[in-house]
């Protein structure tokens, strides 16, 4: 255990002067996390990376919609939290991580979706997001560190421009997630539990739908199956939208990738990450407006 983690758990009363084991998990390419075991209670220590404000995170929203996951019943306890120098401590929540395949079968998205509709229905939150005002934000800021970006990224905003246009504004605002990973999803055999709540805001349940599509591999059965199971019905209209949020999903990634690409100090290529979802936007919104056209 290093000088620094010892120092933050001297400054939680959870863990002050106790007998602490902790190890690295695998994991997270903005923060450090950590298995902590004291006096037979396990915990997550979640040490939030640095520059993470400039990714659009804020702790205090993390903390926020960390705490109505719980109550919501989809997200482990919060039991301390550390907004200076930054780090929360919540509950271990002993189970399977999943893998995208997982959720291409019926009886596990059920429950993936049962979960994630527990937490859009809760009525608490914080902030708010939009996909589209965040990629213009990383890419300006990616701009400002004299980040690489691909020449096509100018055609790529351009259909994402008409996507917003096209989508609209959201029906209604609910609690959102935003990063709906499939190791972020972890499956205890009975419920599905959802980790790492930086990226939740208040938003357009479309956008998560979207964004669990994409970074899952659903296929075009697997996106009817999702509508199906979230609202019992799968419409034209709905899967249109769910489709276009896809795209948004994709295109967010990318941009994250590239301004990464300008701050984090792990060690991880962001570039290989940011140009696989800006060709995987490229391919999805040729198929899109090919098919249907954009307004």
């Amino acid at each position: 255990m290093d000088a620094e983690i010892r120092a933050l758990i001297e400054l939680m009363p959870r863990l002050r002067g106790k007998e602490i084991k902790a190890r690295v998990l695998d994991g997270g390419l903005t923060n450090r996390n950590y298995h902590i075991e004291c006096e037979g209670d396990e915990y997550v220590l979640r040490v939030m990376g640095k520059n993470s404000t400039l990714l659009g995170i804020e702790r205090k929203f993390e903390h926020t919609c960390a705490q109505a996951a719980h109550v919501a019943g989809v997200g482990p306890e919060v039991v301390e939290f550390l907004p200076d120098p930054g780090a929360m401590l919540s509950r271990f929540v002993a189970g399977r991580a999943l893998v995208p395949t997982d959720l291409h079968q019926p009886a596990i998205m059920q429950r993936v979706v049962k979960s994630l509709h527990q937490y859009h229905e809760c009525a608490s939150g914080a902030g708010n997001f939009s996909a589209f005002e965040t990629v213009r934000r990383y890419y300006a800021r990616a701009l400002e560190r004299q980040v690489s970006i691909p020449q096509n990224i100018v055609q790529a905003f351009e259909i994402s421009a008409r996507i917003e246009k096209e989508v609209g504004l959201p029906e209604s605002v609910c609690p959102c997630h935003n990063d709906l990973l499939s190791g972020n999803l972890i499956d205890d055999g009975r419920s599905i539990w959802i980790l790492d709540w930086e990226y939740a805001r208040a938003g357009d349940a479309f956008f998560d739908l979207g964004n669990l599509a994409a970074n899952n591999l659903f296929t075009p059965e697997h996106e009817t199956m999702l509508l199906q199971i979230y609202f019992g019905r799968a419409r034209p209209a709905d899967l249109r939208r769910l489709r276009l949020m896809r795209l948004a999903s994709d295109l967010r990634e990318a941009m994250w990738g590239f301004l990464q690409m300008g701050i984090s100090t792990l060690d991880f290529d962001y570039r290989s990450y940011a140009h696989h979802h800006l060709e995987r936007f490229q391919k999805g919104a040729d198929r899109e407006v090919g098919e249907q056209g954009l307004s």
